[in-house]
């Protein structure tokens, strides 16, 4: 997948296409239902989704006039808006969801050529400017799953699908709890390694379970592991 902002705009339109028509079709009780997300319904899903979007326009306005613009007010102001969001009528949560997407558009659109060079200060700490739109993407692929509506690895294109395998196996890697492991997509020579490849386990499987899996989206159900036993818990993704 390139990782070029404009060019992955289309990847970004056409998934936030995806969830909005998924978001059309819920009514009161389909927003109040769970989530996969713990203690999350789906109310709380799109609220997130709507105020990440705004939170994504600010760091790009950051990048474009070098001025210190914080994703959210706060930690505290973040929680408090999608809580405070999770509960709406299905259609402002539609038309939110709508209204941030545009915008973020237009931000991306707005911005001068030599400002994705810069840095912004994303929740997690400073971020090329020049990932926020993939990072927006990422956002909606795997939240959209998160809503438990029959949209699920499978839907994710092949290129979205081996930048987050990648990406995850890189966090986990290299985070606060490495792991070694050896991921092989079924069907091809196509294999990640993570740490130290002697003596790491190999686990197989197609490529949007083994990616669903590693960012805890997905049970391993058709995972298998080399030489044969349990299968690894991966660390608690970002």
């Amino acid at each position: 997948m390139t990782t070029d902002p404009l060019l992955l705009m289309g990847e970004v339109d056409a998934a936030t296409d995806r969830l909005l028509r998924t978001a059309a079709s819920f009514d009161a009780a389909d927003l109040a239902g769970a989530s996969l997300l713990p203690g999350w319904t789906r109310g709380h899903v799109l609220a997130h989704l709507a105020r990440n979007a705004d939170g994504f326009v600010n760091l790009l306005t950051s990048a474009r006039t070098g001025e210190s613009v914080p994703m959210y007010a706060s930690l505290a102001a973040r929680t408090t808006d999608i809580e405070t969001g999770s509960g709406r009528p299905p259609a402002e949560h539609l038309d939110d969801l709508r209204r941030t997407a545009d915008l973020f558009a237009e931000s991306v659109a707005a911005m001068p050529v030599e400002a994705w060079a810069a840095t912004v200060q994303a929740r997690r700490g400073p971020w090329p400017a020049a990932l926020l739109v993939w990072g927006r993407l990422r956002e909606i692929e795997v939240h959209h799953l998160d809503l438990a509506a029959g949209y699920g690895p499978a839907d994710w294109s092949e290129t979205f699908t081996h930048r987050l395998l990648r990406e995850a196996a890189s966090h986990h890697a290299t985070g606060a709890t490495p792991q070694s492991l050896v991921l092989r997509v079924d069907g091809s020579r196509h294999e990640v390694v993570m740490g130290d490849r002697a003596d790491a386990p190999v686990v197989s499987g197609p490529a949007p379970d083994l990616a669903a899996w590693l960012i805890g989206r997905g049970g391993g159900d058709t995972l298998s592991v080399t030489p044969d036993g349990p299968l690894p818990t991966p660390p608690e993704w970002i």
